[in-house]
């Protein structure tokens, strides 16, 4: 359990990424946060789960924003593509963009993102995850080029953003959509509450 005194501080929120997609899933939840962009070496290791996995490369990000920030509480996030239990990161260049496309094309995906949020200077925190199965319709290369040209896949894990253009090669999903855009915000609202971190209200 969060302890009183913490939630009655009304620490600042930093969110630890500049991810677009992150920014605006925030800001349109209505929370007041700062930014920062801690230089962290993310885990590569196969024997974890996707849930474990990118939890534990959330809370790297968000220790190191901790430590710059204690303050404050600090939100780490990764998000990961799997398919056939093998992660997808952000490719390197457009030939891997449309390779992971191709690999994807008609098929069922799951993405995970985890989330970590670290108080305390870094030394206290918990972590959180959601996972959404997606499934992709049955796309060319020419489709493929043809969603490329309008949605730049190069800071993408799995090289695609679900919001942008997400007609253009989904089929169907199951889960949360903020969770595939980069935080499952459903699960991230009640874990700030707990912190008493809440939106704040915009007069109309």
């Amino acid at each position: 359990m969060v302890m009183d005194s913490l939630s009655q501080a009304r620490q600042p929120l930093v969110l630890a990424s500049q991810s677009p997609r992150r920014v605006e899933l925030m800001t349109e939840a209505g929370f007041e946060f700062q930014i920062v962009v801690p230089d962290v070496e993310e885990a590569y290791d196969a024997s974890l789960t996707p849930e474990a996995l990118t939890v534990e490369n959330a809370r790297r990000k968000a220790v190191a924003g901790a430590q710059m920030h204690p303050d404050a509480l600090v939100i780490g996030a990764d998000t990961l593509v799997y398919v056939d239990g093998i992660p997808l990161g952000k490719p390197k260049d457009m030939e891997e963009a449309l390779q992971m496309l191709r690999q994807l094309s008609g098929r069922a995906h799951e993405v995970c993102t985890g989330v970590y949020l670290a108080h305390s200077g870094g030394t206290q925190g918990r972590g959180l995850h959601g996972v959404t199965h997606v499934i992709f319709q049955t796309l060319s290369d020419d489709q493929i080029r043809a969603y490329h040209a309008k949605v730049n896949p190069l800071d993408k894990a799995g090289a695609y953003g679900i919001q942008e253009c997400g007609e253009m090669i989904l089929s169907s999903y199951d889960g949360s959509w903020t969770n595939v855009m980069g935080l499952p915000m459903e699960h991230l609202v009640e874990a700030l509450a707990e912190f008493g971190v809440v939106p704040v209200l915009v007069s109309p």
